[in-house]
């Protein structure tokens, strides 16, 4: 526990200050976070379950991770990423004809898969990022992800007796998914108090609530998903990059269901309107 207090006093700093810096050339500093947490994302799913440990396919799908945001950022048009696919297509052909059958298209679509996913749902907090009134929304995914991961840890440990999904994650129970569920509503909620009289926002509580619940419900979702992933190939974590927690993917897993769906809810139910 005292590892992953640590990890969030150091790291949570560190996000603010890359989101809300302020220097001219500050604002490439948030896309290169993105691509780097893809990247090693990436990395960990084909290498630590062993789904994919080929070099050069591993490259291309690394590198591929790592351009999907910096084209959110920069241009978002369908040319630009049909070239990209295009090209990456091509490459895991190439290299399966290569390998004489040795991989299938099950380990193509595998390594496509995750190589598209991953990045494209993080690249949420840019497009959120290009927003009018980002500065109040682009946390949000982090605030209700997070606060549902922390309410769901502590009201399991001191509640939980209810087995959630044993065959996937032994220690979640019923009692802190309801936990987290609850605190990511009413954190989401005290967070548009806060916008609204320390900074002036006007803010629609109904609306926060709806992100808080409806986000924790994806949030845990996208733990149990990636824990699914864990427990077919039989690894206790993704790796170890954050002391307590594992890898990025062991720490971001909700964070990358949780961050779409917030930017869905602000472009269909916006919460936050213009400072007063």
């Amino acid at each position: 526990m005292g590892k992953r207090v640590l990890v969030a006093v150091i790291f949570i700093p560190l996000l603010l200050a890359a989101i809300y810096g302020v220097s001219p050339v500050w604002p490439i500093i948030l896309p290169i976070i993105i691509a780097a947490l893809s990247m090693i994302a990436v990395h960990e799913a084909l290498w630590s379950t062993s789904f994919l440990k080929h070099p050069r396919i591993s490259g291309y799908s690394i590198l591929l991770a790592g351009l999907i945001p910096f084209w959110v950022y920069y241009d978002g048009r369908p040319l630009p990423a049909l070239c990209g696919l295009f090209v990456y297509v091509l490459l895991l052909f190439c290299e399966a004809i290569a390998s004489r059958k040795r991989i299938t298209l099950e380990k193509m679509g595998g390594a496509f898969f995750l190589s598209v996913f991953i990045p494209f749902f993080l690249s949420s907090f840019l497009r959120i990022r290009l927003m009018g009134n980002w500065e109040a929304l682009v946390v949000l995914p982090f605030i209700v992800a997070f606060i549902s991961d922390a309410f769901a840890l502590f009201a399991g440990m001191a509640f939980g007796r209810h087995k959630l999904a044993p065959e996937l994650s032994p220690k979640k129970t019923v009692e802190g998914a309801v936990g987290g569920f609850a605190g990511a509503v009413v954190c989401s909620v005290l967070y548009g108090a806060l916008l609204q009289f320390a900074f002036r926002w006007q803010v629609s509580y109904a609306a926060l609530a709806l992100y808080g619940a409806l986000g924790s419900v994806v949030s845990q979702l996208g733990d149990l998903s990636f824990s699914y992933i864990k427990r077919e190939y039989g690894i206790k974590d993704f790796g170890n990059i954050f002391p307590g927690h594992g890898g990025v993917l062991d720490r971001f897993d909700s964070v990358i269901f949780c961050a779409p769906l917030i930017e869905l809810l602000i472009r269909i139910l916006p919460a936050v309107g213009v400072g007063a």
